[in-house]
């Protein structure tokens, strides 16, 4: 089957008894959102609800937004490390040349670093393809500056790739990516002799549109997971991935990070789903279906 947005792509998706180690079919993965803007830049949302006249720059935004790494990451790694979870941390480059010793204190924590592209502001969909291919090699020259190693896996802002961008990170040596939507389990991309793992990142349990957009609590954020969990253990029919994810400057504050917490106990020692990342979903595709 052609791939709807990456050029070129013939995809090849899992069957329907398909199923995760030890014959479950409900994996949850935990991320974690470090995100960081580049110089002169703010996030595109904030906690004010009134709009700035035009041409005033949101100070406001920048400020809520910077919070993640002053203290959101550093909350919720501890978290983790009390209930002894490994996490999928998407990280963007410009904190491997800000703060290096923090990204490389994620990795050494055993947590997944995920690319999550140069900034926040930057929107791959945009690029042309030399664009796309130099600003993941400035990414990933970034992250493995700082962690030692290569990251595996790719996650664009706000999940909006170009049209080359699954091509070029195969050939830059990535084994998965997150920019799709389109599928309750992975699925493989081909592009000739070359292929990457495509892993849906799903939306629903998720802090920055609960909170920012629908304005919902943490509380109902919990209730949100076990409603979606219990509903995914009582359909059978399928594989699927529940995705749990906290961005570092909204779910890393006092208010939000005891829902995430709430979350890692409620899942850590259950036998009837695998609490995973998506490096080791990659593993398990690639040993098992193709």
């Amino acid at each position: 089957m052609d791939d709807v947005v990456a050029q070129g792509a013939k995809g090849r998706r899992l069957a329907r008894e398909f199923r995760w180690p030890g014959d479950r079919h409900v994996a949850v993965v935990l991320n974690i959102a470090f995100e960081g803007w580049s110089d002169g830049k703010a996030p595109g949302i904030g906690p004010m609800g009134n709009p700035l006249p035009n041409g005033i720059f949101d100070t406001n935004a920048l400020l809520w937004g910077h919070y993640g790494a002053v203290r959101g990451i550093d909350r919720l790694m501890r978290v983790f490390e009390r209930n002894k979870i490994r996490g999928s941390v998407m990280v963007s480059g410009v904190f491997a040349e800000r703060i290096p010793k923090t990204v490389k204190s994620i990795a050494d924590a055993g947590h997944e670093i995920v690319a999550h592209a140069y900034a926040q502001e930057i929107i791959p969909a945009k690029f042309s393809e030399e664009e796309d291919r130099a600003h993941i090699a400035k990414t990933t020259a970034a992250l493995e500056s700082a962690i030692g190693r290569k990251p595996q896996g790719w996650i664009s802002p706000r999940g909006t790739p170009g049209a080359h961008t699954a091509r070029v990170l195969s050939e830059a040596g990535y084994i998965w990516q997150g920019d799709v939507f389109d599928d309750d389990r992975p699925y493989i991309q081909e592009f000739g002799s070359k292929k990457i793992v495509a892993i849906p990142l799903a939306m629903e349990i998720n802090d920055l549109p609960h909170a920012m957009r629908f304005g919902r609590s943490p509380r109902q954020f919990i209730e949100l997971f076990d409603d979606n969990l219990a509903a995914a253990l009582s359909d059978q029919e399928g594989a699927i991935i529940l995705d749990v994810t906290a961005h570092c400057h909204c779910y890393g504050r006092p208010a939000g990070a005891w829902a995430i917490e709430a979350i890692a106990k409620s899942v850590r020692n259950r036998d009837d789903v695998w609490l995973t990342t998506r490096d080791e979903i990659t593993a398990h595709v690639l040993k098992g279906s193709f």
